[in-house]
């Protein structure tokens, strides 16, 4: 009684006291941003015009310092001039030279190589020269944009160097970009290069999909809506699909892409970020934590797919040559720097069950490509069909209730239910209710990494992945890697650019009557 009695306000108004972690994050805190691997292209397209972007709409804290760390020897203002290209060319907000001017102002570049030691002596003292300077707090923020076999020379050079412990005080953080290994195992040693450096609570692993709008408001939608959640379970919902779409070819990626794949470059981290805030059960607050072990739960409950199934589980397809709105494109065995006998996966789908409560013997539909018609993310709620009596009986009775989370493009919400068509007979039509975010709320929302860089700085971590989240999910799926080493596993399905994958894909969700939902 007393401590309700205590949240009793002047005003005589009750508080509540178990919501008080409901209010929003704390204010990002001014900072010296140290990005390494600055002269690539993440800087350029991404994270340069989502600082501006910040710095436009007010949000960016004052007194921020940006420091590229790159082996490329360049200039301070060679450096600027680079940026500011991109940022003409990438940002989302119309340019603005005066804001530029001033954003540019606390832009510097430090050439090092990445496995030398004296480059990050002497970048501590350009920092503490910076914060002496500025009168500055001694939080310290780095970002990891380098290629992803650097990230342990770098922390360890942290480490070594005292980078990561400023002499005024303060915070320590680091952001490190994806992929977080391409197995357990590197998994695991990566983990532990970051905690060697800094611990969990300050470590922050980005994916950038956590960023979109539409993916954050996916708990909203649930548990904020008294109508959702009571139909939220197996007796209600028949099956769950979650499609990634993409016009585009591996590109200037053919390097990379070709010792990853589909699985590994897309489902191990994005789509299994959009699973498990769908499947996941209410957390207790709001804290990074409370709805970070809800999303653990729901990777340790997947039924695993290892040798004995990955047959009749998953399929794997590579696009041939075709065309992508009327333009010849080539095939992925012909695109640079891709081996021309590759077996990488540039198409995957796959079949899985959340075993726990809630969601028993509900498929979870996943699938993702390259080279497909059109692109688009979206999560597809299939409700179970009505019982066969009334209207249901008709021939002409429609489609099932469907709820469609669109994650990109036109980031919305749309809900398809059967009405009546005008007129004397009895004709049932499918309808939709939509809701966008452009046209309902006015303004078009910030870019995924603007908001989390701004959640960076201001410490919640709730959109950033968790080690256990990462390595749960790479033990998940090395099981299905594993099965497509062995001598007898299921043979890599090619496709033409243009087609929905192969069709192989529409056998694997006909098998259990259903049939894939075209964007």
């Amino acid at each position: 009684m007393t401590q309700l009695r205590s949240s009793i306000s002047e005003s005589g108004l009750t508080q509540n006291p178990f919501r008080e972690n409901l209010t929003s994050r704390a204010a990002p805190q001014p900072c010296t941003l140290v990005i390494f691997g600055a002269s690539g292209d993440l800087t350029h397209r991404k994270l340069v015009p989502a600082l501006l972007n910040l710095a436009s709409d007010g949000n960016l804290p004052p007194g921020l310092s940006m420091i590229g760390f790159a082996r490329r020897a360049k200039t301070d203002e060679s450096f600027r001039a680079e940026l500011l290209e991109a940022a003409k060319k990438f940002s989302r907000r119309t340019f603005d030279q005066t804001l530029w001017d001033s954003f540019a102002s606390s832009i510097s570049y430090h050439c090092s190589e990445f496995e030398d030691a004296t480059g990050y002596e002497t970048l501590r003292h350009r920092i503490e020269e910076i914060e002496a300077r500025q009168g500055a707090l001694g939080n310290r923020l780095f970002y990891l944009a380098a290629a992803p076999e650097q990230f342990a020379p770098i922390l360890s050079h942290i480490k070594s160097s005292g980078l990561c412990k400023s002499p005024r005080g303060g915070w320590s953080r680091v952001i490190v970009e994806k992929p977080f290994g391409r197995d357990l195992k590197s998994a695991q040693a990566l983990n532990h290069a970051v905690e060697r450096a800094f611990p969990e609570n300050e470590t922050y692993r980005i994916d950038h999909y956590l960023g979109k709008e539409t993916a954050q408001n996916i708990m909203v939608l649930r548990f904020a809506n008294a109508i959702f959640e009571p139909l939220w379970n197996n007796r209600h919902i028949d099956h769950v699909q979650i499609t990634a779409s993409e016009t585009l070819g591996v590109g200037s990626r053919g390097g990379y892409y070709d010792t990853s794949g589909a699985l590994r470059d897309m489902v191990q981290n994005h789509l299994f970020q959009l699973l498990c805030l769908t499947a996941m059960e209410p957390p207790v607050d709001l804290s990074a934590d409370s709805v970070r072990d809800e999303k653990v739960k729901v990777i340790r409950a997947l039924r695993p797919i290892n040798r004995a199934n990955v047959a009749r589980d998953v399929v794997r397809g590579q696009y041939t040559s075709g065309a992508i709105d009327g333009i010849d494109v080539p095939a992925y065995l012909e695109e640079d720097r891709v081996a021309p006998d590759s077996k990488t996966e540039t198409f995957v789908a796959l079949r899985v069950f959340v075993d726990n409560w809630r969601w028993a013997d509900v498929p979870f539909y996943i699938r993702v490509g390259k080279r497909l018609p059109k692109p688009g993310t979206e999560i597809a709620i299939h409700f179970r069909s009505a019982p066969p009596v009334l209207f249901n009986r008709l021939e002409n009775s429609g489609d099932d209730n469907i709820l469609v989370i669109r994650i990109q493009p036109d980031e919305g919400i749309s809900l398809r239910m059967q009405a009546k068509l005008p007129g004397t007979s009895l004709r049932i039509e499918p309808v939709k209710m939509d809701f966008r975010y452009g046209t309902s709320f006015g303004k078009v929302g910030p870019e995924a990494y603007e908001r989390l860089l701004l959640d960076a700085m201001s410490g919640d971590a709730t959109l950033f992945a968790r080690r256990d989240e990462v390595e749960h999910a790479w033990e998940f799926i090395d099981g299905i890697e594993e099965g497509w080493s062995e001598p007898s596993a299921p043979p890599l399905h090619l496709y033409p650019a243009g087609a929905w994958g192969p069709d192989a894909a529409d056998e694997l969700i006909s098998a259990t009557g259903h049939c894939w939902r075209r964007l």
